[in-house]
């Protein structure tokens, strides 16, 4: 077993107050991790569903210390409830694992069709749904070019578009290919075997000189090496490359297509903030592949303890719906509206997973961020998923124009990692930067909510972020007093520093994990909650 060079500082114990009858808890705080072990051995099926909330030190894991936190420091008590705002996909709020956990306006009357609570919103009773009845949406730059060459931002669009439109054909034909190829040969070979599945082991004992049937064993063989991981036939596989052509001809069909229109079914003009009187209340997902705003909903407050699924980071919050993310890129005018509408209807954290690197209103965005803060509202938000220094290139939405003043001290941008503790454990996918990244956060294979009852991995930063704001949830719900910009402060000042040097940009030699984002840490929920008792008892000023 590798080591790495050691130094683990245990602070002064420190009593946590306690809620009602809860007697006081002794927790030490971890302040610096710069000797773990690095894990040898591969993560248990078990692990792998819950590394997120694992701990570095006790499971030589980098999650967030969740289980810990909980184990130690909350315990049995259940604080304050907490609305946290998602804005994304539509969210399957009848889920088994959700059911329990969804806001309800209690000001309006359901399915009456007036505004009872006179917020401009009819029968809210979950959230709001700015996109009415549509899914499938253009990107931000083939609506740019569609606008014509009077645009500022057209031939910059018009380049980054004919590049991809070119790209995802290309790829669109290879996949295809590739999904052909796999299909026939599972197709021969359950007819071979005489079964539906068949096991890898099975294909190993075959002894054919049958040219065809050593094509189709040989085929099968890539297809379960095809994933990098373990699969259970070679079904999953298929399943997975038709899903991935069928997300590659969504892209060039509507999200690169300057002939398709998909705003027609909302009625709105998406170009006017003043345009206000459109959507409805229906914040479910459109059919099961919408899976993104159940999968966020879940990481963030999925029913702990319930005996199935998967358990949610806070343990004590609603969950708003705000269906504001399409098949394509957001419109700055929903984005803008639906952040005001979480901060007017009580939420105190909004979780964006969602992002895009061209914004014709991204002032829009601004002022609604500005806002948020000015009412004390946190937004975690996602830093992205292409590899990019935010510092050099900018995302929308953003709360500062590259390294200029950030309009607000409410923002949290988070990067992903990985599983694995070392240099690769920056997710090889995440956008990082030393001043437009705040933290880093568990974002790769996270096993969290699907739409109907279902329950998947996928990773990304939209996977760290509803992380992150769950630790904010779980801090506001034991410390209510304390202010969205003190919460900040609290996540970035508390997550462990990792000094040693890290793979950030994948065509770059490996730098300072430091260098990587302001705080240069991990997200640590138990940490996180010592420094917040410390706060709100006046012991350290932030």
């Amino acid at each position: 077993m590798k080591l790495v060079k050691s130094s683990f500082l245990i602070a002064t114990a420190l009593i946590i107050a306690s809620c009602g009858s809860t007697p006081p808890i002794l927790s030490t705080p971890i302040e610096n991790i710069d000797t773990t072990p690095l894990k040898e051995s591969k993560l248990s099926e078990m692990e792998l569903k819950t590394w997120g909330h694992k701990d570095l030190v006790s499971d030589t894991i980098p999650g967030m210390s969740v289980d810990k936190a909980y184990a130690e420091i909350i315990k049995d008590r259940k604080g304050k409830k907490v609305i946290v705002a998602v804005l994304d996909s539509g969210i399957d709020i009848d889920h088994e694992d959700l059911d329990d956990v969804i806001w309800t306006n209690t000001k309006e009357i359901p399915n009456n069709g007036k505004d009872d609570d006179k917020n401009g919103y009819v029968d809210d009773i979950h959230g709001w749904n700015f996109l009415g009845d549509s899914y499938n949406e253009n990107l931000e730059m083939t609506r740019i070019v569609k606008k014509g060459t009077s645009h500022p931002d057209y031939a910059a669009a018009k380049a980054e578009l004919d590049s991809e439109y070119q790209r995802f054909s290309n790829i669109k034909q290879r996949y295809d290919v590739i999904y052909q190829r796999i299909k026939g040969s599972n197709d021969a070979l359950k007819k071979y075997f005489k079964k539906d599945k068949y096991t890898l082991a099975e294909l190993n004992a075959v002894n054919t000189n049958d040219e065809t049937l050593q094509n189709h064993i040989a085929v099968a063989k890539q297809s379960y090496a095809m994933l990098g991981r373990d699969v259970e036939s070679i079904d999953e596989v298929e399943e997975v490359i038709k899903d991935a052509v069928e997300g590659i001809a969504e892209r060039l069909n509507y999200n690169l297509n300057t002939n398709f229109n998909g705003r027609t079914p909302v009625g709105d003009n998406p170009y006017d903030i003043t345009d206000t009187g459109y959507g409805n209340g229906n914040v479910k997902h459109v059919k099961k592949s919408e899976s993104h705003g159940t999968h966020v909903a879940g990481i963030i407050a999925a029913e702990r303890n319930n005996g199935k699924g998967v358990n949610g980071v806070a343990n004590n919050v609603a969950i708003m719906a705000v269906r504001t993310v399409p098949n394509g890129d957001e419109y700055d005018k929903d984005v803008a509206l639906a952040i005001r509408y979480a901060v007017d209807n009580g939420a105190k954290v909004i979780n964006t997973s969602f992002g895009k690197y061209f914004s014709q209103n991204s002032q829009w965005v601004k002022d609604a961020i500005a806002y948020a803060g000015r009412n004390n509202v946190l937004i975690v938000n996602a830093a992205g998923n292409e590899n990019t220094n935010l510092d050099k290139k900018e995302v929308f939405p953003n709360d500062q124009t590259l390294t200029g003043a950030e309009i607000s001290d409410t923002f949290l941008t988070v990067g992903a990692i990985q599983n694995k503790y070392g240099s690769q454990m920056v997710a090889g996918y995440s956008n990082y930067g030393k001043t437009n990244v705040d933290v880093f956060a568990p974002g790769s294979a996270i096993y969290s909510t699907f739409p109907e009852n279902d329950y998947k991995s996928i990773g990304g930063t939209s996977m760290a972020a509803p992380g992150v704001a769950g630790v904010a949830a779980l801090i506001l719900s034991h410390y209510p007093k304390l202010t969205a910009a003190q919460v900040k402060k609290i996540i970035m000042q508390s997550g462990l520093a990792i000094n040693r040097n890290v793979v950030v940009n994948q065509d770059e030699d490996a730098v300072p994990f430091a260098s990587a984002s302001q705080s240069g840490k991990i997200v640590n929920a138990y940490n996180a909650l010592i420094l917040a008792d410390k706060v709100s008892r006046g012991q350290v000023k932030l």
